[in-house]
């Protein structure tokens, strides 16, 4: 769950930001894609987000970054809710969504997988827990890819 020392400046930046909106800062991703950089703010609220909430947040943090200007080069800046597979990120996110249906990755097989799809039962100081058709399993947190909502289509 490693991420960048500019999306972690960035996000340090815009993290008040966002709460004095009374949103979430849900992650930020700060990426190149061809020719282009991507800075991504996801935000998420009770109730969820809707255009409007981006709109304000981006002009908040648009501002923000031409003042700070962390970021020495050009880049497009997007703001958007995390989606329906919304991202685990935080202690706090394994705690909220404990119960709900998850989709844990990690970097290299643990016990012989690398996907796991169950029930998420917590986090632990040893890892991930995540409930797979009546088995557990503890996912030390250093060898989680990502962690993500399920979506039931």
């Amino acid at each position: 769950m490693a991420k960048n020392k500019l999306a972690d400046i960035v996000e340090g930046l815009v993290a008040p930001v966002v709460e004095e909106m009374a949103m979430e800062l849900v992650d930020v991703e700060y990426v190149k894609e061809g020719s282009q950089w991507y800075l991504r703010i996801f935000i998420d609220k009770t109730g969820g987000i809707f255009v409007d909430d981006c709109q304000a947040v981006s002009q908040k943090v648009s501002r923000l970054m031409d003042e700070k200007d962390p970021i020495p080069h050009a880049y497009i800046l997007e703001v958007s809710s995390p989606g329906l597979d919304r991202p685990l990120k935080k202690a706090a996110d394994y705690e909220r969504f404990c119960g709900y249906e998850v989709v844990v990755t990690t970097y290299a097989p643990f016990n012989g997988k690398k996907s796991f799809s169950g029930r998420l039962d917590g986090l632990s100081e040893q890892g991930v827990i995540i409930n797979v058709d009546g088995t557990e399993y503890v996912i030390p947190v250093d060898q989680v890819a990502s962690a993500r909502l399920a979506v039931d289509i």
